[in-house]
């Protein structure tokens, strides 16, 4: 359980610098119309992006780790808790100023997830049918179908509609890490013959470019917003009634509490979704030069009308 919660809040750690870094990284490329997938990936192709890039394996890493241990509805709330860490980063190094809303946002999410730590059970061990593992990839392809639909609408719709077939897509990343067979050694071979693999992997891919498009797009805040529902509010019900997740005896209250108030306080920090360091302020234009005629003194002026 320990484990678990350590390498629940390292990816959330890892997945906030990474936030930072992806979105300076495609803020470099603006968005054209009629680019698609292209514009995408060229959005990707610079440092900044290539570092968060990085961060995110390290994050997915521990995110796997934590899945195998703790809860759905922990892990995933602690991912969204990563604006937490962004919106300080953010704070710290790029001088953006948080306001009180903001620092409450911070603070909620560091005490959801406290409570959601001391009160959370181990994880479920029920283990749906092999139609389930199958549906997660149908799932995939329908997210991705979608997505194509809504490239091509306009914000903030399309903003709202990207940002949730994200949080989705990294839903369904969840669930399938949960239903992988186990692994012993470095034998990998069930891996090959397993739905959720193929699964977590596709919808690993379309949650990102979903994620890319999300704050190219301008509308951030909604995408962001949007993102957090997705891939908290779903997974965790379907962790509950699927995969059998609880929480520790008489404490389901407290635990649904912290939850919510998890999840309330990273929606407050959505806009954190993009981080971009303040835009300077722009150069004074130099006054033009009075006429001499404006240039006369109220005493000249009134000594010209009594004479």
């Amino acid at each position: 359980m320990l484990l678990g919660l350590t390498m629940a809040l390292a990816a959330a750690l890892c997945f906030g610098v990474a936030m930072v870094l992806q979105a300076l990284g495609a803020q470099r490329h603006a968005v054209t119309p009629g680019e698609g997938l292209l514009g995408t990936a060229r959005a990707m192709l610079n440092l900044p992006f290539a570092c968060g890039l990085l961060l995110d394996c390290f994050g997915f890493v521990a995110q796997l780790i934590a899945l195998r241990s703790l809860p759905l509805y922990v892990v995933q709330a602690a991912l969204a808790g990563a604006l937490a860490v962004t919106a300080v980063l953010g704070a710290a190094m790029l001088k953006l100023r948080l306001g009180r809303g903001e620092w409450l946002g911070v603070a909620g999410v560091c005490v959801g997830l406290a409570v959601l730590g001391a009160t959370a059970g181990a994880e479920g061990h029920k283990q749906p049918s092999q139609a389930f593992h199958w549906m997660l990839v149908g799932a995939v392809v329908v997210i991705a179908g979608l997505g194509g639909l809504a490239w091509k609408m306009a914000e903030p719709r399309r903003a709202a509609v990207m940002g949730s077939l994200c949080g989705l897509g990294f839903g369904v990343v969840g669930l399938a890490v949960r239903v992988l067979p186990p692994v012993h050694g470095l034998d990998v071979v069930p891996l090959l013959s397993e739905p959720a693999t193929y699964a977590l992997l596709a919808g690993g891919g379309v949650s990102f470019a979903f994620m890319t498009e999300g704050v190219r797009g301008g509308k951030v805040t909604t995408a962001t917003a949007s993102m957090v529902l997705g891939e908290t509010a779903l997974p965790a019900v379907l962790g509950v009634i699927l995969l059998g997740d609880g929480t520790r005896p008489g404490m389901l209250p407290l635990a649904v509490a912290g939850f919510a108030v998890a999840v309330a306080g990273a929606l407050a920090l959505a806009r954190f979704g993009e981080v971009a360091p303040p835009p300077e302020p722009a150069a004074p234009t130099p006054a033009a030069p009075e006429s001499p005629a404006a240039q006369e003194t109220p005493a000249a002026v009134e000594g010209t009308r009594v004479s």
